[in-house]
């Protein structure tokens, strides 16, 4: 489709009028303003983008001196790249000037030139169905190189050739993989290619930029479809390692089941199990789905084969939540996004002992305090690892963790599982043991902890007397006991 020759009036598009208001404001006062990117193609497939973006010939300054006045706020932070930021009611707004930007071979930064037209601007951007724009405020369309075509075909492609795309920016092969599970489309042959011949050129990209678009990728509509494109592409060897060694050699017996396809099935499945915005995990849940992607990590470095031609994993669990931290820390995760991933990987394995041989009142506090805030996070991990075809299998599971969940729901109603405590806290402790405050406290404290959990709650003097009866087997009762009797002699 050749540029400017579309006329985009018509009932597919309810442009907001703030759009068409900052065109007018641009063309008052002689500048050309754009809507580009991604909320034109999202004005395609029926969507409302929360940001809006715009290009432009007017300078940042120009730009600034047309908007005073008129946006609630403006920011300049990304001044020296030509973008200044508004906010306009409930909107966020970028305005860029037209650019050129390439990334030196060496370079995590991009070189930035100001361009002099709105084609030479959508030449430079990542893909075709991103390089679309609507010129303001005619609402004319611009797409010069197909990008409504692929759109509508579902196929994403380059402006110009991806080898030159991805040599400008290497983190489009990230975004590449992203949009396809984002926007349920698929990668042109010769995209797929470059991606796979430059995969290494992602190492030059910061951790955060790389961080941010695993993050959308595994938030996406269908984040197997993304993941399985960078390992095959070879980008996750240089992004999640770990996911790719999942593809183990099969042993001659094929006794074990591909852990890289049932870690993509178990993906899906936690997807499928979170909740709208009021429910228990709501959609899409990083924390979950990531969880649900690297649980087996640690089955690589833990593989055993046995004597009668089994094989096993041991502590595959502890392992994989080792990786899991080392790899996110990595890629600059946040500590608590981090710990609560790593934890679920953790536990993953816990609830097999249940379904093997039940499990005691205490063991099921243990359950609940261990997996604490993450607990709804674990009950849907837990019933994804469930990939089986044998039906009688997956029916015997199913109807082992419905009666855990039963089992907790009937204990929280007894006792508050969500905050387990002694029945006696330090001051009571302390007056009771006549001592000071020290290390003495924490051991008497984690004694009546474990009480709590073994036997539930107790009265205080039920408390008391349990107190007592650990004191008196404490060296320090003894010590205590000694220096007493000296005094009276």
């Amino acid at each position: 489709m050749a540029a400017d020759d579309t006329a985009a009036h018509g009932p597919q598009f309810e442009v907001d009028p703030v759009v068409l208001e900052l065109g007018r404001r641009f063309a008052e006062a002689g500048f050309e303003l754009s809507l580009v990117g991604g909320p034109v193609r999202d004005l395609f497939l029926g969507r409302t983008s929360p940001d809006l973006d715009f290009t432009t010939d007017a300078t940042p300054d120009e730009t600034l001196s047309v908007v005073k006045g008129w946006a609630d706020a403006h920011w300049d932070i990304g001044r020296e790249f030509g973008t200044i930021g508004l906010r306009k009611g409930r909107h966020q707004i970028e305005v860029t000037t037209y650019r050129a930007e390439a990334y030196d071979s060496a370079s995590r930064k991009p070189e930035v030139a100001f361009g002099t037209s709105l084609e030479a601007d959508l030449g430079r951007r990542d893909f075709s169905m991103n390089a679309m724009a609507l010129r303001l405020p005619s609402l004319t369309l611009v797409d010069p190189f197909g990008g409504l075509a692929d759109l509508r075909a579902g196929i994403l492609r380059t402006p110009g050739t991806p080898e030159l795309s991805f040599s400008d920016d290497p983190l489009r092969m990230m975004r590449a993989a992203r949009f396809a599970s984002q926007l349920r489309v698929g990668v042109a042959p010769e995209v797929r290619a470059a991606m796979a011949g430059m995969a290494e050129r992602i190492t030059i990209v910061s951790a955060e930029r790389v961080r941010d678009e695993l993050v959308k990728l595994v938030n996406g509509a269908e984040p197997r479809t993304g993941i399985d494109l960078l390992v095959e592409t070879g980008l996750a060897e240089h992004v999640i390692p770990e996911v790719p060694a999942l593809r183990l050699e099969a042993d001659e017996h094929h006794r074990h089941k591909d852990v890289y396809h049932h870690s993509l099935t178990v993906l899906e499945q936690a997807a499928e199990l979170e909740t709208g915005p009021d429910g228990a995990v709501p959609g899409p849940d990083f924390v979950l789905r990531f969880a649900a992607l690297m649980h087996d990590v640690g089955k690589p470095a833990t593989r055993r084969f046995e004597p009668g031609g089994g094989v096993t994993f041991r502590h595959h669990d502890v392992v994989g939540s080792k990786l899991v931290k080392k790899r996110m820390k990595a890629l600059r995760f946040d500590n608590d996004t981090i710990k609560a991933v790593a934890r679920l990987v953790e536990l993953h394995m816990r609830f097999y002992g249940y379904g093997e041989a039940g499990w005691s009142d205490s063991a099921v506090r243990r359950y609940v305090t261990d997996a604490g805030p993450l607990l709804e996070r674990l009950h849907r991990l837990t019933r994804s690892d469930v990939t089986t075809r044998n039906q009688r299998k997956a029916d015997r599971l199913a109807f082992a963790y419905d009666d855990l969940e039963r089992r907790i729901a009937e204990l929280a109603e007894q006792e508050e599982l969500a905050s387990i405590r002694p029945d006696l806290d330090g001051q009571q402790i302390m007056a009771i043991l006549g001592v000071r405050p020290g290390p003495l406290v924490g051991r008497a404290y984690k004694f009546l902890l474990e009480e709590r959990m073994e036997h539930g709650p107790a009265s205080e003097e039920e408390a008391r007397e349990r107190l007592l009866a650990w004191w008196a087997q404490q060296p320090e009762s003894a010590s205590a006991a000694e220096s007493v009797e000296s005094k009276e002699h």
